[in-house]
């Protein structure tokens, strides 16, 4: 939450002047704005603005495979976005609803300075309350309904106890 501080302000009346004081917790419209603004800054970030869209044009071949498996919330009516930005990172696939990130994983993400970014990365999106799941691109070609069962299973216990089915 944002201190005390953060709150407060001046009326004048007939018997001078008062000082008003509250925290957001007192005032939820004024939290509720808070957290459309951090909100604002950390989803699609206008910095990443054209290399999302660059992504987008130029998906791998295994992300072309698995969005047409998403997209249209083709998998258990959930929407998926692709190349969704969250803080400085992109995501392959993110369903907002459950808040969860499916990552494909190519040569690229093998070496033990790329498996150190992909775990700094996991952290952080998992402090904003996202979960991921990793799947490497040859998964997708070879076992695609696996891969969708898994993300199936992801989704329903993302559900639980959230009245989300």
């Amino acid at each position: 939450g944002v201190p005390s501080s953060a709150g407060g302000g001046v009326a004048e009346g007939r018997g001078g002047v008062v000082k008003l004081s509250f925290t957001t917790d007192m005032v939820p419209n004024l939290q509720r704005s808070l957290g459309m603004k951090r909100r604002r800054f950390i989803f699609n970030p206008k910095t990443s603005k054209d290399n999302r869209r660059e992504l987008r044009r130029n998906l791998t071949p295994a992300e072309a495979f698995l969005w047409r498996a998403l997209k249209n919330s083709k998998l258990e009516g959930k929407k998926f976005r692709r190349q969704h930005g969250i803080g400085p990172y992109i995501a392959d696939f993110y369903c907002p609803e459950c808040r969860l990130i499916v990552e494909l994983d190519g040569a690229r993400h093998e070496g033990p300075l790329e498996i150190e970014r992909d775990e700094a990365r996991t952290t952080y999106l998992k402090e904003l309350g996202i979960r991921v799941i990793r799947f490497e691109n040859r998964a997708v070609f070879e076992s695609l309904e696996l891969v969708l069962n898994s993300i199936r299973f992801e989704l329903q216990e993302t559900g639980k106890g959230t009245g989300i089915t």
